[in-house]
């Protein structure tokens, strides 16, 4: 748990054009909220002290400012260069990075350089810690067994134990797992599982989930609606689900158990009246999204896509505003950062409604952010 002021720099900008030239000029007023305790305990509750900071922190960002929150750049050996993300940061163009394979005191050292880099303007460092994934991910940590041999609540705390250690110490937020697809029979899942039904499933799942979160670390239940009984890999191409979604009733114990954030998988729907995605993947369906994930199921968290760069789904045109127009939060790796973030910003110019719908999830993303004890300034 984290004591956490927040002292908010709102920039007052008058803006004075004179024919083509443009010239502006600007002041900074601190001001302190009441002093509060925020931790990842605090973001499902109903303070008014949290709602307040939310606002104001909102208040005194600009629209673009607003939607590169919803941002996620990837970086190490199987993302982009540290030189291509810095400019992204720099130019407050993203609001999070995920961190894809590397040396562990590397991403220490490139997350204090990033951190300084990003001063008042805090980012969400973020990987894929499965058990099953974690030290190919990072060779030099612990190997650890992969999930599919943790069958006991006590394995999985003493497996979260040693991965939430390292996260904190390299300076990590949040961890895309744990996966909770039912079938240890697909080639993308494969020993990433729990198990092969949700009798199994749920409580380990759910024991991985608060180890995670009651450590101050973000956890992500995956793959919406259900990755496990499909054929084939969504990194490579496009998978379907034929008629019912038989494992999207895990979720549910799930999201009521307190999981801050589901991603969604780049998988399509097929013969199913209500909510078959016409060979779209579910990342970019609102039936699929908001209908069902956010309306029908009541999940207030963060919702995240797959990563944007898988063949599923990179070779769909606006893939990110479709994303986002779904009702999706956070936009993990698109190929092009800067375009994704106008594209929504163009949209929201002439789509009132979707200008409200991007308003709920850039103040989701800040409440977290807020719930990690992290400052905004010169804001």
């Amino acid at each position: 748990m984290q004591n956490f002021t927040l002292v908010l720099l709102i920039s007052a900008t008058a803006l004075i054009a004179c024919s083509q030239d443009q010239s502006t000029s600007q002041s900074a007023t601190a001001i302190e909220v009441n002093q509060e305790v925020f931790d990842l305990q605090s973001f499902y509750s109903s303070s008014e002290a949290l709602n307040q900071a939310v606002n104001e922190v909102y208040s005194g960002l600009s629209e673009r400012e607003r939607v590169a929150q919803m941002i996620v750049a990837s970086l190490g050996k199987l993302g982009k260069p540290y030189p291509a993300v810095e400019p992204l940061i720099v130019s407050r163009s993203i609001g999070g990075i995920i961190f894809l394979s590397g040396d562990p005191a590397q991403f220490k050292s490139d997350i204090k350089s990033i951190n300084e880099l990003s001063t008042g303007w805090p980012l969400i460092m973020s990987m894929d810690a499965e058990p099953s994934l974690f030290n190919r991910r990072m060779p030099g940590t612990p190997e650890m067994q992969p999930t599919s041999e943790l069958s006991t609540t006590s394995q999985i705390n003493d497996a979260v134990g040693v991965i939430n250690e390292i996260l904190h110490d390299i300076g990590f937020h949040h961890n895309y797992a744990p996966v909770i697809d039912v079938s240890p029979d697909n080639e993308a899942i494969g020993n990433r599982t729990m198990g092969g039904d949700s009798a199994s499933i749920v409580p380990l799942a759910t024991a991985f989930v608060k180890a995670t979160q009651n450590d101050q670390i973000v956890a992500t239940i995956k793959h919406f609606p259900g990755h496990g009984r499909v054929q084939g890999d969504t990194h490579k191409k496009l998978v379907f689900i034929d008629g019912e979604l038989t494992e999207v009733s895990i979720y549910k114990p799930l999201i009521e158990a307190g999981a801050l954030s589901v991603m969604v998988g780049h998988i399509a729907i097929e013969n199913n009246a209500k909510l078959a995605t016409e060979g779209m993947p579910s990342t970019l369906s609102h039936a699929v999204v908001t209908g069902l994930l956010r309306e029908e199921m009541k999940f207030e968290g963060l919702i995240i896509t797959d990563a944007m760069n898988m063949g599923a789904v990179a070779a769909i045109p606006n893939s990110s505003l479709l994303a986002a127009k779904a009702g999706c939060d956070i936009i993990l790796m698109p190929p092009d950062e800067v375009g994704s973030l106008e594209s929504i910003l163009n949209e929201m110019k002439t789509d009132p409604e979707f200008n409200h719908q991007i308003e709920e999830s850039v103040k989701r993303i800040i409440r977290l952010k807020l719930c990690l004890g992290m400052e905004f300034q010169n804001i």
